[in-house]
C-alpha cells in the first residue's frame, strides 16, 4: 500500500480497502468534474491514483455524483475529512501549491478539505 492509500488509511484509523475506494472516489469526483488538464496532470504524478478510481468504479461507486454519498456507501462518516486531508497533502507535495490551487478552485466543493 502506497502513500497514497497508506498515509489516508492510516491518519483517517480505516481499513486499507476502504482508504483506497475513498481516494478512488475522491479523484474520480475531482476527474469528473475539475478543470481535466489540470486534474490528469494530478492523477499522472499520484502512483496509485489510477488503481483507486477502478477500485471505487467497482460495484458502481464511481458512478455516485458527490463525494459524501460515496463514502457514506462505505460507512465513513467524519473520517472523509482525514482522508481528504491527507490526499491533499499527498497532492500538494506531486504538483505544488499554485497547481494544487487551481485544482481546488476549479472543483465545487472541493475547498471545504483544504
Amino acid at each position: 500500500m502506497g502513500e497514497l492509500i497508506g498515509q489516508p488509511a492510516s491518519r483517517a484509523g480505516i481499513d486499507g480497502v476502504v482508504a483506497e475506494k475513498t481516494v478512488g472516489i475522491m479523484l474520480g469526483f475531482v476527474r469528473s468534474e475539475g478543470r481535466s488538464d489540470k486534474v490528469e496532470a494530478l492523477i499522472d504524478r499520484l502512483p496509485g491514483a489510477e488503481a483507486a478510481i477502478a477500485a471505487a468504479s467497482a460495484g458502481g461507486l464511481g458512478r455516485l455524483m458527490a463525494v459524501g454519498t460515496g463514502v457514506m456507501a462505505l460507512g465513513l462518516g467524519m473520517e472523509i475529512h482525514s482522508v481528504a486531508s491527507e490526499l491533499l497533502r499527498v497532492s500538494l507535495d506531486q504538483i505544488g501549491a499554485e497547481r494544487m490551487g487551481e485544482i481546488i478552485a476549479g472543483t465545487p466543493g472541493l475547498g471545504q478539505f483544504a
